[in-house]
């Protein structure tokens, strides 16, 4: 079985600010720092982290080699990236004092697959493969139908929410890794109980895991739901948790852990990987996942 994820590589710019700009405001911020970023990447560096041997897909500018880079030196397999003329996605990131972030994104290269380009990297796939999706890369139900085609498993992350994935047969789709906002985007409901009732009931064969920031994370599948409360840190940037997170969620199944111990390892990375500035720089390789887990 192998893994591919088709997904986002951004170059974010991230600036310390007392607090998230409001409408009208000018401020001075107390740093600027550039780190490797983007759902995409940030998810197979928390696969490859966590000890899984993972293919990434997308599209960077001539001034991405950066992310080439580093998937040598973390293990990810960059064979299916590719460069393009125009801009890197980018991001601009403000951190507040409490680690709360606010995000404005530019799609760049990211928004440039093209269907042939799609085709010609899920040849080299299979049924029973992985394929992990975000939602900040184009073609989205394109590279949906595509992959169900081959029947691959389809682990997604509906993220950012918008009028894109209205267009995605999300019956299409292996597992869920969402948030409890995106949860509530797609059911029309606010409780996390109520979310995690009503996703099971539209995708009744699927599995679900809904993050829920300070509550922890709830996982469904069946008829079995379980919870897993979060470890409380001290945080200083939470901008790759829900990253962390997935990667490690998905890695621990791929293994075939029992589902308790995949989220409380999936949740021990997070809150590793929010007490650490930066998104890809963040996240925690496996062994000090493990470490600091025997060491509670």
């Amino acid at each position: 079985m192998k893994v591919l994820n088709i997904g986002s590589l951004n170059l974010d710019h991230v600036y310390k600010v007392d607090h998230i700009i409001l409408p009208g405001e000018t401020e001075a911020t107390g740093g600027m720092e550039i780190f490797l970023g983007g759902k995409g990447i940030n998810q197979s560096m928390a696969l490859a982290k966590a000890g899984v041997d993972v293919y990434h897909g997308g599209m960077i500018g001539k001034d991405g080699q950066v992310f080439i880079d580093a998937c040598k030196e973390h293990g990810v397999n960059s064979d299916y990236i590719r460069f393009i003329d125009g801009k890197t996605g980018h991001t601009i990131i403000q951190v507040d004092k409490n680690a709360q972030n606010s995000i404005l994104l530019f799609g760049g290269a990211n928004q440039r697959l093209t269907t042939e380009y799609v085709d010609e990297v899920l040849e080299h796939f299979e049924k029973g493969d992985i394929l992990l999706l975000q939602n900040e890369v184009n073609l989205l139900p394109y590279i949906v139908d595509e992959a169900y085609k081959k029947e691959m498993v389809i682990a997604l992350n509906p993220s950012p929410f918008n009028e894109a994935l209205n267009e995605v047969d999300l019956t299409k789709v292996s597992i869920f890794l969402l948030n409890e906002v995106e949860g509530g985007q797609i059911t029309g409901l606010s409780d996390p109980d109520e979310i995690l009732t009503c996703m099971r009931e539209k995708f009744p064969n699927a599995k679900i895991v809904l993050t829920l920031g300070k509550d922890g994370a709830k996982y469904a599948e069946g008829d079995k739901v379980y919870h897993q409360p979060i470890y409380k840190v001290k945080a200083v940037d939470t901008t790759a948790a829900g990253d962390t997170f997935t990667g490690y969620f998905l890695a621990g199944m791929i293994d075939g852990m029992d589902v308790k111990d995949i989220l409380n390892m999936s949740a021990k990375a997070s809150s590793i990987a929010v007490t650490r500035e930066g998104a890809v720089q963040s996240i925690p390789l496996k062994d000090e996942v493990l470490k600091a887990l025997e060491e509670q």
